[in-house]
């Protein structure tokens, strides 16, 4: 039987376990929403995972949705966040950054020029974000013209070759919680009449176009996607059949042969059992008739029920989160069955080295 703590290849990139560090937002950015000093501390600490995904960085700075978070379009993110790739690497580790665009889960005070954040749709997420004045209400978007979407595919794409141009082994385009890409996915976002909205093969369309052009960019074996099918956060409220969306949507990725499919079961931080959803159905669309990638699980595995999903074949990775925060060597804990330590609340969102790089390991 295969173990959580046995190698595997991920795509082109080769793993030395199975426990991934799951991407984490911790809004530390420098000026030029660039990672700093800590942050390579930071990643360097967990380079022990046998893969990191990191925090979500934006691919555009249209894509912004939270104060001092990185971005990964410029020549300064580039040059900082090689610092970071060069650190985990010399660890041993392997490291991919997540894409994102956040949509209308914004604020006119973080987008360039204090313009209105952009989506699918013009109706306001009714969430909160967080600004140099804390936590304020999001503000309305106007939704995107069909003749945008080709610019943002396109920012995905140069974001994608900037990562591999800063030393990192792949990209996880970020497809869930609610974000822009979600934002089309969902009929409770979406309501368009063009083609990128109304029916499932027209709200798959910028999903597809986007991972597309990742994947002409710098290959299918360094590209990854993270989706959550009812996740209920940043205002996304359940698709009216999310099953159909979600199947016919790793149907139409799996021929893209990926490096791995990141799926979050049930409630993003919250109840596995928030909504019904059958993912053994879409991991067997996913890995039916093709050279697929590997099927990666998230959202509340301890230690028994990852050794058992990755030893009974129902899951190829499990990524952990808030887990990796106060235990930098997750991975030996788990595997040495050690306690965890518990990290503090207070300070996930800003701040400086304490609740970032002062969790020590055993």
């Amino acid at each position: 039987m295969t173990s959580l703590f046995d190698p595997a290849r991920i795509g082109d990139i080769p793993t030395t376990n199975r426990v991934v560090m799951a991407p984490l937002t911790r809004n530390r950015a420098g000026a030029g929403l660039v990672p700093t000093d800590l942050a390579v501390e930071y990643y360097r600490q967990r380079a022990s995972a046998g893969l990191i995904v990191t925090e979500a960085a934006q691919v555009m700075a249209e894509g912004q949705g939270y104060l001092d978070t990185p971005g990964i379009h410029t020549p300064a993110q580039v040059a900082a966040w090689r610092k970071v790739t060069d650190a985990v690497h010399a660890e041993g580790g392997r490291i991919v950054i997540q894409l994102w665009h956040v949509g209308r889960i914004s604020h006119i005070s973080l987008l360039p020029g204090g313009q209105a954040p952009v989506s699918s749709t013009a109706r306001n997420a009714g969430g909160k974000v967080f600004t140099k004045e804390g936590f304020v209400d999001t503000s309305t978007p106007r939704a995107l013209r069909a003749d945008e979407l080709p610019g943002i595919v396109e920012a995905y794409r140069h974001a994608a070759r900037c990562a591999l141009d800063a030393g990192f082994d792949g990209v996880e385009v970020h497809a869930a919680n609610g974000y822009l890409i979600d934002q089309f996915l969902r009929d409770s976002i979406n309501d368009r009449t063009d083609d990128f909205g109304g029916s499932i093969e027209n709200r798959t369309r910028f999903l597809v176009d986007v991972m597309n052009a990742v994947v002409g960019a710098i290959g299918a074996g360094r590209t990854g996607v993270r989706l959550s099918p009812v996740t209920p956060v940043n205002g996304a409220g359940q698709d009216s059949n999310p099953q159909a969306v979600f199947n016919r949507a790793v149907e139409r990725l799996a021929p893209l042969k990926l490096a791995f499919l990141h799926v979050v079961e049930g409630q993003t931080g919250g109840p596995r059992d928030v909504a019904p959803f059958d993912y053994e159905a879409l991991r067997t669309r996913y890995k039916a008739g093709h050279d697929a990638g590997a099927w990666m699980v998230n959202n509340g595995y301890n230690r028994q029920m990852a050794m058992d999903v990755v030893s009974t074949g129902a899951a190829d990775l499990v990524a952990f989160g808030r887990p990796f925060i106060g235990n930098p060597d997750l991975v030996h804990r788990l595997k040495e069955d050690k306690p965890l330590a518990s990290l503090n609340p207070k300070l996930l969102y800003g701040g400086g080295a304490e609740g970032y790089t002062d969790y020590p390991a055993l």
